[in-house]
């Protein structure tokens, strides 16, 4: 229950250098030693005998002094938008439950990194061992806080768990939608880096050196923890996903972990057509995830994907499931809960079980309302220059190329950047 990792960094040569603060000034050498000393994630293997893991992904925190002050309680809000928690149950399925970060536990967080700052929790461990096991007080409060305010709501409410499956996150670095995202995890540091250098404090070498070694420790720390999220995974699942092309992508996962028997026809899809995981994932993994929580409530043990067309059933669906208003505008951009959405991704949802991929196709452009020789042509050509767009934006894509007659549509990577730009509304640029 208690058996909990720190991951931090790995020291490097130059943080004697960074950490010195007549050679980079006080206001450097701080952050220095912040970035170096705070935990990247917090490791909780085995929590329950519901959960395999929980990792929560942590950004650099260097205002703990702020933070920690109830006055400044919204610099800690806007600091936990930045945290990932991440969770994977006993039949192996990932779960973003960044949403059910509450703001006592994010203060407790705050106060467990303050705790190991000050104590040097993560200096105590041979040097460049990059983990720390702790079990201090603070700790044992913030587990008895995700157990009391996640796992107790979970158990509660197990027909709900469908809600938080992971659709939207990669275990790639430096990618789209990437669990790891590095543009908010040490913001301060370098932003002040970046001042010395301007300011003349260090010079061009110095500031070369010290991005390699946040590039090299980051590369490293993002290892460790892809490491351990695959080891809690189905590595079934995982081979048919790496033999698509899709690649890492947790939602593509989880579709495929949802229904075993139908993973091979899904696999092939994705195979064809990876310029659509993200729509599959999104559109397609909580048809699989709603069909158990409706039996689990109701009593009813039909098979619900073939009555989810009715309107009844959709409005049935959107009422029981209607979550609190937030400001995530994706869903409603991309129009995954329109009547035409729904009914579509029902239909597509058989054809792809029932390996029908004349089917798939003409369901696939039905949904998006365009000619099915756009889908067709897509389905035998696979254009890596596409990406795997969202499917607000693969929708808008798509009406560009319906509209281009077939010798018009972009003939390299740069015609395709050029076309996908053209997709994004200049109102969302």
């Amino acid at each position: 229950m208690r058996d909990v990792e720190f991951l931090v960094v790995d020291r490097v040569a130059v943080d004697d250098e960074l950490q010195d603060a007549g050679t980079v000034g006080p206001e450097l050498a701080y952050l220095a030693r912040s970035y170096c000393s705070s935990p990247r994630a917090l490791v909780f293997r085995n929590p329950s005998s519901d959960w395999r893991l929980f990792v929560v992904l942590l950004p650099l925190a260097s205002r703990l002094s702020l933070m920690a002050n109830p006055i400044f309680a919204q610099l800690t809000r806007a600091w936990g938008l930045n945290a990932r928690f991440v969770g994977v149950d006993r039949d192996r399925l990932v779960y973003d439950f960044r949403a059910l970060l509450s703001d006592r536990t994010l203060k407790l967080l705050v106060d467990l990194l303050a705790r190991n700052e000050a104590a040097g929790i993560a200096q105590a461990g041979p040097p460049g061992d990059g983990a720390q096991h702790g079990g201090d007080e603070t700790l044992d409060l913030l587990f008895a806080s995700l157990a009391d305010e996640m796992l107790t709501v979970l158990d509660r409410r197990r027909d709900d768990w469908g809600r938080h499956l992971d659709r939207e996150h990669r275990l790639e670095p430096t990618v789209p939608a990437s669990l790891f995202d590095r543009a908010g995890r040490y913001p301060d540091f370098l932003a002040r880096l970046r001042a010395a250098l301007r300011d003349e404090i260090v010079d061009v070498a110095f500031y070369g050196r010290a991005l390699r070694s946040i590039d090299l420790r980051e590369d490293a720390i993002d290892a460790r923890i892809v490491a351990i999220v695959e080891a809690s995974l189905d590595p079934v699942t995982m081979a048919k996903l790496a033999r698509t092309g899709a690649g890492k992508h947790l939602g593509c996962y989880n579709w495929l972990r949802l229904d075993p028997r139908h993973a091979a026809p899904r696999a092939h899809l994705l195979a064809q057509l990876p310029a659509f995981a993200t729509f599959f994932a999104e559109t397609l993994a909580p048809l699989d995830a709603w069909p158990a929580t409706r039996g689990a409530d109701d009593g009813d043990d039909r098979d619900d994907g073939e009555t989810l067309d009715a309107p009844a059933d959709a409005a049935h669906r959107r009422s029981r499931r209607r979550q609190v208003p937030t400001f995530d505008l994706r869903p409603l951009a991309a129009r995954l809960d329109s009547a035409h959405s729904l009914r579509w991704a029902g239909v597509l949802r058989r054809a792809i079980d029932a390996g029908q991929d004349r089917a798939v196709i003409e369901a696939i452009a039905q949904r998006f309302a365009v000619g099915d020789n756009v889908v067709r042509r897509l389905w035998r050509e696979r254009p890596c220059a596409l990406g795997q767009p969202p499917t607000w934006q693969l929708a808008q894509i798509l009406r560009r190329l319906s509209e281009r007659d077939d010798r018009a549509w972009p003939a390299d990577a740069p015609a395709w950047e050029a076309l996908i730009a053209s997709a994004v509304p200049s109102e969302a640029a």
